[in-house]
Protein backbone atom coordinates (compact mmCIF):
# COMPACT_ATOMS: atom_id res chain seq x y z
CA UNK A 1 0.00 0.00 0.00
CA UNK A 2 0.69 3.56 -0.67
CA UNK A 3 0.36 6.59 0.88
CA UNK A 4 0.26 10.12 -0.67
CA UNK A 5 0.36 13.35 1.37
CA UNK A 6 -1.20 16.49 -0.16
CA UNK A 7 0.85 19.44 0.99
CA UNK A 8 0.68 21.81 -1.96
CA UNK A 9 -1.00 24.57 -0.98
CA UNK A 10 0.36 27.66 1.91
CA UNK A 11 -2.63 27.42 4.57
CA UNK A 12 -3.46 31.27 4.31
CA UNK A 13 -5.61 30.95 7.63
CA UNK A 14 -2.34 30.14 9.78
CA UNK A 15 -1.17 33.37 8.96
CA UNK A 16 2.67 34.50 9.74
CA UNK A 17 2.98 30.57 11.01
CA UNK A 18 3.08 29.61 6.84
CA UNK A 19 5.19 32.70 5.97
CA UNK A 20 7.78 30.97 5.61
CA UNK A 21 6.71 27.35 5.68
CA UNK A 22 4.53 24.66 4.25
CA UNK A 23 1.59 24.44 6.44
CA UNK A 24 2.69 20.64 7.14
CA UNK A 25 5.83 22.11 8.40
CA UNK A 26 4.35 23.91 11.56
CA UNK A 27 4.71 21.93 14.92
CA UNK A 28 2.44 20.64 17.59
CA UNK A 29 3.67 19.70 20.46
CA UNK A 30 7.43 19.26 19.31
CA UNK A 31 6.74 17.89 16.36
CA UNK A 32 5.88 19.03 12.66
CA UNK A 33 1.93 18.08 11.45
CA UNK A 34 4.20 16.31 8.61
CA UNK A 35 6.00 13.93 11.15
CA UNK A 36 2.76 12.97 12.82
CA UNK A 37 1.45 11.97 9.70
CA UNK A 38 4.38 9.77 8.67
CA UNK A 39 4.66 8.63 12.09
CA UNK A 40 1.12 7.08 12.02
CA UNK A 41 1.31 6.01 8.53
CA UNK A 42 4.69 4.21 9.14
CA UNK A 43 3.61 2.50 12.10
CA UNK A 44 0.56 1.38 10.07
CA UNK A 45 3.27 -0.48 7.81
CA UNK A 46 3.33 2.03 5.13
CA UNK A 47 7.05 2.49 3.76
CA UNK A 48 6.17 3.66 0.76
CA UNK A 49 5.04 7.29 0.97
CA UNK A 50 4.70 10.42 -1.63
CA UNK A 51 4.23 13.77 -1.23
CA UNK A 52 2.41 17.09 -3.19
CA UNK A 53 4.35 19.99 -3.10
CA UNK A 54 3.94 23.27 -4.00
CA UNK A 55 4.43 26.04 -1.77
CA UNK A 56 8.14 26.30 -0.60
CA UNK A 57 8.44 22.58 -2.14
CA UNK A 58 11.97 23.07 -1.25
CA UNK A 59 11.48 22.24 2.44
CA UNK A 60 10.26 18.85 2.09
CA UNK A 61 12.84 17.63 -0.18
CA UNK A 62 15.14 16.76 3.17
CA UNK A 63 12.33 14.21 4.11
CA UNK A 64 13.01 11.69 1.82
CA UNK A 65 9.70 11.53 0.30
CA UNK A 66 8.77 10.78 -3.25
CA UNK A 67 7.55 13.31 -4.97
CA UNK A 68 4.64 14.74 -6.79
CA UNK A 69 4.56 18.67 -7.54
CA UNK A 70 2.02 20.94 -8.51
CA UNK A 71 3.57 24.08 -10.41
CA UNK A 72 -0.19 25.54 -10.20
CA UNK A 73 -0.51 25.50 -6.45
CA UNK A 74 -1.85 28.43 -5.85
CA UNK A 75 -4.45 28.13 -8.82
CA UNK A 76 -5.68 25.30 -7.81
CA UNK A 77 -7.60 23.13 -5.30
CA UNK A 78 -6.78 19.93 -3.11
CA UNK A 79 -8.37 17.66 -5.83
CA UNK A 80 -5.87 18.96 -8.90
CA UNK A 81 -3.27 18.61 -6.69
CA UNK A 82 -4.42 14.84 -6.00
CA UNK A 83 -4.12 14.30 -9.89
CA UNK A 84 -0.46 14.98 -9.82
CA UNK A 85 -0.11 12.00 -8.41
CA UNK A 86 -2.57 10.03 -10.94
CA UNK A 87 0.72 7.50 -11.65
CA UNK A 88 0.39 6.31 -8.38
CA UNK A 89 -3.45 6.77 -7.97
CA UNK A 90 -3.95 4.19 -11.19
CA UNK A 91 -1.17 1.78 -10.14
CA UNK A 92 -2.45 0.71 -6.65
CA UNK A 93 -4.63 1.37 -3.51
CA UNK A 94 -3.28 4.75 -1.81
CA UNK A 95 -4.00 5.98 1.35
CA UNK A 96 -4.71 9.72 0.94
CA UNK A 97 -3.92 12.27 3.45
CA UNK A 98 -4.10 16.09 4.21
CA UNK A 99 -1.52 17.77 5.07
CA UNK A 100 -2.85 19.98 7.92
CA UNK A 101 -4.29 16.84 10.50
CA UNK A 102 -3.03 14.36 13.02
CA UNK A 103 -4.32 10.82 13.89
CA UNK A 104 -3.04 7.78 15.21
CA UNK A 105 -2.22 4.31 13.35
CA UNK A 106 -5.59 3.22 14.17
CA UNK A 107 -7.04 5.58 11.53
CA UNK A 108 -4.89 4.25 8.77
CA UNK A 109 -5.34 0.94 9.91
CA UNK A 110 -8.94 1.02 9.26
CA UNK A 111 -8.74 2.09 5.70
CA UNK A 112 -6.17 -0.42 5.43
CA UNK A 113 -8.26 -3.46 6.43
CA UNK A 114 -11.69 -1.53 3.75
CA UNK A 115 -12.25 -3.45 0.51
CA UNK A 116 -14.05 -0.67 -0.98
CA UNK A 117 -13.05 1.01 -3.82
CA UNK A 118 -13.04 4.44 -2.08
CA UNK A 119 -13.42 5.16 1.85
CA UNK A 120 -13.17 8.05 4.09
CA UNK A 121 -12.35 7.96 7.50
CA UNK A 122 -14.61 10.49 9.84
CA UNK A 123 -15.21 11.11 13.61
CA UNK A 124 -18.58 10.47 14.98
CA UNK A 125 -18.32 11.96 18.18
CA UNK A 126 -17.55 15.45 16.21
CA UNK A 127 -19.42 17.82 17.95
CA UNK A 128 -17.26 18.55 20.84
CA UNK A 129 -14.25 19.10 19.20
CA UNK A 130 -16.22 21.80 16.78
CA UNK A 131 -17.66 23.16 20.18
CA UNK A 132 -14.15 23.74 21.03
CA UNK A 133 -12.70 25.05 18.15
CA UNK A 134 -15.54 27.20 17.12
CA UNK A 135 -17.78 27.96 19.79
CA UNK A 136 -21.27 27.46 17.03
CA UNK A 137 -20.21 23.90 15.76
CA UNK A 138 -22.15 25.01 12.34
CA UNK A 139 -20.25 27.98 11.65
CA UNK A 140 -17.06 25.52 10.14
CA UNK A 141 -19.34 21.75 9.77
CA UNK A 142 -20.56 20.21 6.68
CA UNK A 143 -22.99 18.10 6.14
CA UNK A 144 -22.28 14.43 6.82
CA UNK A 145 -24.70 11.94 6.44
CA UNK A 146 -24.72 8.26 6.43
CA UNK A 147 -27.02 4.84 4.77
CA UNK A 148 -28.05 2.20 6.32
CA UNK A 149 -25.50 0.28 4.81
CA UNK A 150 -22.37 3.15 6.06
CA UNK A 151 -22.01 4.40 3.24
CA UNK A 152 -22.19 8.28 2.30
CA UNK A 153 -25.61 10.01 1.28
CA UNK A 154 -24.43 13.40 1.83
CA UNK A 155 -21.74 15.45 2.68
CA UNK A 156 -19.94 18.84 2.44
CA UNK A 157 -23.09 21.15 2.03
CA UNK A 158 -23.87 23.76 4.36
CA UNK A 159 -26.11 21.78 7.66
CA UNK A 160 -29.23 23.26 8.78
CA UNK A 161 -28.84 21.62 12.42
CA UNK A 162 -26.36 19.40 14.13
CA UNK A 163 -28.46 16.48 13.11
CA UNK A 164 -27.28 16.82 9.44
CA UNK A 165 -23.91 16.27 10.43
CA UNK A 166 -23.66 12.20 11.55
CA UNK A 167 -19.96 12.52 11.90
CA UNK A 168 -16.99 14.99 10.67
CA UNK A 169 -15.13 13.81 7.54
CA UNK A 170 -11.26 13.87 9.20
CA UNK A 171 -9.32 14.46 5.63
CA UNK A 172 -7.90 10.81 5.76
CA UNK A 173 -8.91 8.74 2.78
CA UNK A 174 -8.62 5.48 0.72
CA UNK A 175 -8.78 5.53 -3.38
CA UNK A 176 -8.54 1.85 -5.33
CA UNK A 177 -7.70 2.54 -9.07
CA UNK A 178 -11.36 2.00 -9.67
CA UNK A 179 -12.50 4.46 -6.83
CA UNK A 180 -10.10 6.69 -8.74
CA UNK A 181 -10.92 6.33 -12.44
CA UNK A 182 -14.89 7.43 -11.30
CA UNK A 183 -13.30 10.56 -9.64
CA UNK A 184 -11.41 11.07 -13.18
CA UNK A 185 -14.71 10.25 -15.07
CA UNK A 186 -16.31 12.72 -13.39
CA UNK A 187 -13.66 15.34 -13.16
CA UNK A 188 -13.76 15.20 -17.47
CA UNK A 189 -17.21 16.58 -17.26
CA UNK A 190 -16.08 19.87 -16.45
CA UNK A 191 -14.62 22.77 -17.32
CA UNK A 192 -11.17 23.31 -16.77
CA UNK A 193 -11.86 26.04 -14.11
CA UNK A 194 -14.60 23.81 -12.17
CA UNK A 195 -11.75 21.28 -11.95
CA UNK A 196 -9.12 23.48 -10.43
CA UNK A 197 -11.38 24.90 -8.00
CA UNK A 198 -12.87 21.23 -7.08
CA UNK A 199 -12.91 20.88 -3.03
CA UNK A 200 -12.43 16.76 -2.03
CA UNK A 201 -15.86 17.06 -0.64
CA UNK A 202 -17.75 18.32 -3.61
CA UNK A 203 -15.85 15.58 -5.35
CA UNK A 204 -16.92 12.82 -3.13
CA UNK A 205 -20.48 14.70 -3.42
CA UNK A 206 -20.31 14.38 -7.16
CA UNK A 207 -19.26 10.45 -6.70
CA UNK A 208 -22.33 9.99 -4.63
CA UNK A 209 -24.91 11.74 -6.54
CA UNK A 210 -23.28 9.33 -9.98
CA UNK A 211 -24.34 6.41 -7.82
CA UNK A 212 -21.80 4.32 -9.18
CA UNK A 213 -19.09 3.80 -6.42
CA UNK A 214 -20.38 4.00 -3.27
CA UNK A 215 -18.17 5.81 -0.46
CA UNK A 216 -17.62 4.14 2.71
CA UNK A 217 -17.07 5.35 5.79
CA UNK A 218 -15.21 4.42 8.10
CA UNK A 219 -15.91 5.77 12.11
CA UNK A 220 -12.68 6.64 13.98
CA UNK A 221 -13.04 7.56 17.47
CA UNK A 222 -9.21 8.03 18.16
CA UNK A 223 -7.31 11.05 19.15
CA UNK A 224 -7.20 13.19 15.87
CA UNK A 225 -7.23 17.20 14.48
CA UNK A 226 -7.12 19.37 11.79
CA UNK A 227 -4.94 22.48 12.16
CA UNK A 228 -6.54 25.62 10.17
CA UNK A 229 -5.38 28.07 12.60
CA UNK A 230 -3.22 29.29 15.40
CA UNK A 231 -5.71 29.02 17.92
CA UNK A 232 -6.35 25.25 16.69
CA UNK A 233 -2.23 24.97 17.82
CA UNK A 234 -3.13 26.28 21.26
CA UNK A 235 -6.59 23.99 21.59
CA UNK A 236 -4.41 20.56 20.69
CA UNK A 237 -1.56 21.38 23.05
Amino acid sequence: MKAIILAAGRGSRMKNLTDERPKCLVELRGKTLLEWQLQSLRAAGISDIAVVTGYRRELLAAHGLSEFHNPRWAETNMVASLACAEAWLQQAPCIVSYSDIFYSPAAVQSLLSSDAALAVTYDPNWLQLWTERFGDPLLDAETFRLTAAHTLAEIGNKPQSVDDVQGQYMGLLRFTPAGWAEVQRLRAQLTAAQRDSMHMTNTLQRVIEAGRVPVHALAYSGEWGEVDSGDDLALYQ
